[in-house]
């Protein structure tokens, strides 16, 4: 019994020693940041039909934006965002890419929203605008809690000598978002919900001839 008790500390004490908690630690943070990277982009597509049909309501003659969100929400739900795309580099650039071009789309369906004061000033519209900035935010948070998760397991995984732990158990480097992008996902769409113009000066007065 004794001798059974100290192969079990050696063995737990190897383990740790190696990296294999650690590995094991990290992947699931990984995993449980992605889930919630998923949850916000779902959120966010979920809001694109309601915006579509409202801003259709009041400026029909968008057509080209309006189907440039339309098309760019299907092209995010034709991309199968599997577990297994986190080892995939070349399908989790794909991932991005779809994402990218709704946030850009919806960018410029907000700018061209400007240009109609009855559409902005609409009750619906308002509160689907107030629910994009919201979602737009809990991407950034989101993304960039996966960001720091990718970091710290990648690290691991380089590290000596968990390097060699990961390489026996068929742990590799999961891909993470662009560089380029963090600016970008930084900066939500300015949400404007037309503030009232200040009242002009008034003229100065001209002195009697």
């Amino acid at each position: 019994m004794l001798l059974r008790l100290l192969l079990v500390s050696m063995v737990a004490g190897v383990l740790s020693g190696c990296g294999y908690n650690t590995l094991q630690t990290q992947d699931e943070q990984v995993k449980a940041s992605w889930s919630e990277v998923l949850n916000q982009y779902q959120r966010r597509a979920d809001l694109v039909p309601n915006l579509v049909n409202t801003v259709k309501g009041f400026a029909t003659q968008e057509e080209k934006v309006l189907t440039e969100v339309t098309d760019a929400r299907a092209r995010v739900g034709s991309v199968q965002a599997t577990p297994e795309i986190l080892n995939d580099p070349a399908a989790f650039a794909k991932f991005q890419q779809a994402q990218q071009q709704l946030g850009g789309a919806l960018s410029r369906l907000m700018v061209v929203s400007e240009n109609y004061p009855q559409l902005k000033s609409d009750t619906l519209f308002r509160d689907l605008q107030a629910q994009l900035e919201g979602t737009e935010n809990r991407i950034t948070v989101a993304r960039n809690r996966y960001i720091q998760a990718v970091q710290a397991y990648n690290v691991t995984i380089r590290s000596f000598p968990s390097n060699l732990t990961a390489k026996a158990m068929g742990y590799s480097v999961k891909p993470n978002f662009a560089v380029e992008d963090e600016k970008a996902i930084s900066t939500p769409p300015k949400v404007d919900f037309g503030a009232p113009a200040a009242p002009a000066a008034p003229a100065p007065a001209t002195a009697p001839q």
